[in-house]
């Protein structure tokens, strides 16, 4: 487990638009795309993928982060874009699988063509991206700062410290942490 961290990307950043097939039934399959979210206070956009162990070390309480502010206007939408042929664990069916295992209350996309991956400036998972109401990037952080086989609990505290930040129309700020997680598994002659 080789453990890369986010890049830097600028705040205030437009969220790429994307539209991709939806692997989570309980939200209604289909597609989904991020102009869906336009209505909602604040927008999470989480780069993951269904083997990875740091996804994994999260997956719980990520689903119930999202239960807790969904309500008070949060949009969450994750996507992978793992390359299955070396990565089966990680295809459409497995997603699903994995949606249904944790209780995702919110839509787990998946991107063949790994292009919402360059658009985003994705290159670990988790990766996360936080957007304000007008859709610009507030946040491009931890989860917090618990690793798998870590002794502390995991507790969400940066995401859901800059969560409640944008939801009240205040700065996160400038000083963000890096999330750290296994790299995204690119198709030869795609990615950064």
């Amino acid at each position: 487990m080789v453990a890369t961290p986010s890049k830097k990307i600028r705040l205030g950043s437009n969220a790429p638009g994307v539209s991709l097939p939806n692997a989570n039934a309980a939200y209604g399959g289909g597609t989904v795309a991020v102009s869906d979210f336009d209505e909602c206070a604040a927008l999470l956009v989480v780069f993951m993928c269904n083997h990875c162990p740091y996804v994994l070390h999260i997956a719980g309480p990520l689903a119930q982060l999202a239960q807790e502010y969904q309500s008070q206007g949060l949009g969450v939408v994750c996507i992978s874009v793992n390359d299955v042929e070396t990565h089966p664990e990680d295809s459409p069916d497995k997603m699903a699988v994995m949606a249904e295992r944790y209780g995702f209350t919110f839509p787990y996309l998946y991107d063949e063509s790994q292009q919402s991956a360059i658009d985003y400036g994705a290159v670990c998972t988790p990766d996360l991206f936080l957007f304000d109401a007008d859709k610009k990037l507030a946040y491009h952080g931890q989860f917090d700062d618990t690793r798998p086989g870590s002794d502390k609990p995991v507790t969400g505290a940066d995401i859901s410290h800059a969560v409640t930040r944008v939801l009240r129309g205040e700065s996160v700020g400038t000083t963000q942490k890096p999330s750290v997680g296994c790299s995204i598994k690119w198709k030869p002659g795609v990615g950064p």
